[in-house]
């Protein structure tokens, strides 16, 4: 299981989906990624912008719009320096700690859901589209539906085996010496995660167990927790290079997680 813990060009000619990328993401981003790839000239702006407008659109590099100014070969370039050196979860969890300071993060549960999706790099035979090759996300979400960790899987893992990487991949941002409590106090899931081990393994971390027993308890029961989980897991397909496209799946997933996130953030503190 993988998972993460102003051009020169005026507006009016950038494509209609970029009306809808705010200008601080770039200001967040420019903290965190390295240089690298494409001329000297070519802002990180513009490029930035290209790599959200691929997210968004689905595209492929090679059918991005000339009004970026770059060329498409400079743009996929810079996406995998910027990949490779981990720029999407940094941002991601930059995003975070913005929200957290603004006191919109809700750890006081936590909801663990997975999903399939017939891309990604980790393929397996999917259960649920008749054996062809497919991935499977997961996702960690706040009380809220805040994404707080995103990963990929082979469509065949077992959803429990992403239980532990999750959580550990987001206990990695608790820091109370800085103030950062980011430890969740419950976690619910579905029955597919009821394993006794994994049980033991929360109750050893001080986690309390919302989980749906097998043959007990229906997880219907978990509704009014889990759907703001599959709004996050809609909301983050609705990218739709996360819907269609298999190559950088999880690069592309982390930079979904943390757009979503800070539009959150843009929406509750403006």
């Amino acid at each position: 299981n993988n998972s993460h813990n102003s051009s020169g060009t005026s507006r009016s000619t950038i494509p209609t989906m970029t009306h809808r990328i705010p200008s601080q993401p770039n200001e967040m981003a420019s903290k965190v990624r390295p240089q690298g790839g494409g001329t000297q000239d070519t802002p990180d702006e513009r490029l930035f912008a290209a790599i959200i407008y691929v997210l968004v659109s689905g595209c492929a590099w090679r059918a991005l719009p000339p009004c970026f100014g770059i060329s498409k070969s400079t743009a996929h370039r810079r996406f995998l320096i910027w990949s490779r050196a981990g720029v999407w979860g940094r941002l991601h969890e930059k995003v975070l700690h913005r929200l957290d300071d603004a006191g919109l993060l809700d750890v006081s549960r936590a909801v663990l859901d997975s999903a399939h999706v017939r891309a990604g790099e980790l393929t397996g035979p999917s259960p649920v589209d008749r054996g062809k090759p497919g991935s499977k996300m997961h996702v960690l979400s706040d009380a809220n539906g805040l994404s707080l960790v995103v990963g990929i899987s082979a469509a065949n893992t077992h959803d429990s085996l992403a239980l532990k990487p999750m959580i550990t991949g987001h206990q990695t941002r608790h820091d109370p010496h800085r103030g950062r409590y980011f430890k969740p106090q419950r976690l619910h899931a579905d029955k597919a995660y009821d394993v006794p081990h994994l049980r033991k393994w929360l109750w050893g971390k001080h986690i309390g167990v919302r989980i749906a027993r097998k043959g007990v308890e229906s997880s219907e029961r978990l509704g009014r927790r889990r759907w703001v989980i599959e709004r996050t897991m809609s909301l983050l397909t609705g990218y739709r290079r996360v819907n269609h496209r298999p190559r950088n799946y999880l690069a592309f997933l982390g930079l979904a997680a943390a757009l979503c996130c800070y539009k959150r953030l843009a929406r509750l503190t403006t």
